[in-house]
């Protein structure tokens, strides 16, 4: 496949496909871009090596030239009105992840994990297949580092999202591992990368396609087996927001677990304040410091 990449693909927010039957994916997707880096979406036609088939692929490209908002949400659009045709027209099944597992457990189909390596090692599904269909974008050129810098300082320091690049060789390594005439439930954390998986997947004929809806984080803890560190729903979560305990999934966990739980995060709270403080006042004092010295 011809080479390309993604900038970064970042806070993707769970898809509902019932939104999309009750005309309400343009709300949808709104808040889906506005926690976007700085960085605009588009289509792009990609050609297979091997099928000489075109497949399309969402990614993301500075736009100096265009209105951004505007174009964010045509690119958007577009790729909401394909992956809507490819359930509609039943190319894609949509499944639960109560759905999945039990799909898994009683006709072993095999669930595809197309998360990027930070997710997967945090939890995963017992018996999965991992292909990530985007990866941390290890690269350090000049173009690389200053999509690094825009994610980072667009919100990336909260969420502690990466920036991500496309894996040229994605649909090559699932070639390699499962026949075309395989089942195949693709997962992601929260939908949308699934869904990019397989329209991927389907262009390059595979046929029996399921998309776990919500991805892995709308899974409770008895509708997969699972193995990891930590709960399925907090692979997504990490940066600043993770440390202090403030994303929906660990409120949600708070209010389960009791104070116990959100004595921890209270405590690592005060602990970043007293840091703060201690760094002012010795910044302070540093000032104060070469004042004395430039008076003398």
């Amino acid at each position: 496949m011809e080479a390309s990449g993604l900038s970064s693909l970042n806070a993707l927010t769970p898809v509902s496909y019932s939104k999309f039957q009750r005309g309400q994916s343009s709300k949808f997707y709104g808040k889906f871009i506005s926690s976007m880096p700085a960085s605009l979406y588009f289509t792009r036609t990609l050609t297979s090596h091997r099928f000489q088939q075109p497949v399309r692929v969402l990614q993301m490209q500075a736009g100096d030239d265009e209105d951004y908002d505007l174009k964010q949400m045509r690119d958007m659009a577009a790729a909401k009105r394909r992956w809507d045709l490819l359930i509609r027209e039943g190319k894609v099944k949509v499944l639960t992840p109560r759905e999945a597992g039990y799909a898994i457990q009683l006709s072993n189909k095999t669930l595809l994990d197309v998360r990027p390596s930070v997710e997967r090692k945090k939890a995963w599904v017992k018996g999965s297949s991992w292909i990530p269909i985007f990866e941390v974008d290890n690269r350090s050129d000049i173009g690389t580092l200053s999509s690094k810098i825009t994610t980072f300082m667009m919100g990336g320091w909260w969420s502690g999202a990466p920036t991500l690049a496309y894996d040229n060789q994605f649909l090559l390594k699932v070639e390699e591992k499962f026949p075309k005439d395989t089942d195949l439930i693709v997962a992601c954390q929260r939908g949308l990368r699934s869904l990019a998986a397989c329209e991927l997947l389907y262009n390059a004929g595979y046929r029996n396609l399921f998309w776990v809806q919500g991805g892995l984080e709308a899974a409770e803890e008895e509708d997969l087996v699972t193995e990891g560190p930590q709960p399925l729903k907090f692979a997504g979560i990490g940066g600043v927001s993770e440390f202090l305990g403030w994303t929906d999934q660990q409120r949600v966990a708070a209010a389960k677990e009791g104070w116990g739980y959100r004595l921890l995060f209270s405590a690592r709270l005060v602990g970043v304040i007293l840091v703060a403080d201690a760094l002012f006042l010795g910044a302070q004092q540093v000032s104060r410091y070469f004042q004395d010295i430039r008076s003398h």
